[in-house]
């Protein structure tokens, strides 16, 4: 175990917590050379600092005030969003799908818990958990209902199967009344979108 990582030892009859654990496997890829001392640590701050729904607010915000850039969007998301400084490995190829008043997007990842990482941040449990991964496109309506979402009987759901490849997020409609000041780029703005 490398001198700055040290893990106290645990007994082989006792299960390790999760913490040390993590602790455990870290300090054997940088005793193997595979990472580097702080690489760890550095995409940990990453995903927690940089990785933000509070990025997909500003990409929203702008789209809602801003034709020429929802344009630019809806067009090709990777460069509209690189123009906001909005960018990263899990966003290298982002697609924006708009709801409409007759059409609501959902977006899943069947095989695992792909997403717009650099717009909405690292995945909630409930989006990969297996059930909602399975019924979100066997009976979609049924479960959004379910997360209190009653969609009219006459809006289409679309269900964008995200990966690896291809990841899809959705611009919501602005809300009936809400105002944006032009230059807003404010995460508020998430409070009525959710």
């Amino acid at each position: 175990m490398s001198a700055s990582h040290q893990s106290p030892p645990v007994a082989a009859s006792e299960a390790a917590p999760v913490e040390r654990r993590v602790f455990a496997l870290r300090d054997a890829l940088v005793d193997r050379g595979l990472v580097e001392a702080g690489e760890a640590e550095a995409l940990a701050h990453h995903a927690l600092e940089e990785l933000s729904p509070a990025n997909g607010a500003r990409v929203v915000a702008r789209a809602w005030v801003d034709p020429d850039f929802r344009q630019r969007l809806l067009a090709n998301a990777t460069a509209a969003t690189k123009e906001l400084g909005i960018e990263g490995i899990e966003g290298r190829q982002m697609v924006a799908v708009e709801n409409a008043t007759a059409t609501h997007n959902v977006i899943v990842c069947t095989q695992c818990s792909c997403t717009a990482w650099p717009l909405l941040g690292l995945p909630p449990d409930w989006y990969k958990a297996a059930p909602y991964r399975a019924r979100v496109v066997r009976e979609a309506r049924v479960l959004l209902a379910e997360m209190g979402l009653q969609l009219p009987a006459a809006t289409n759901i679309r269900v964008w199967d995200t990966s690896g490849e291809t990841r899809y997020f959705v611009l919501p409609m602005r809300l009936r009344g809400q105002s944006i000041s032009r230059k807003s780029d404010s995460p508020v703005l998430l409070l009525g979108m959710r």
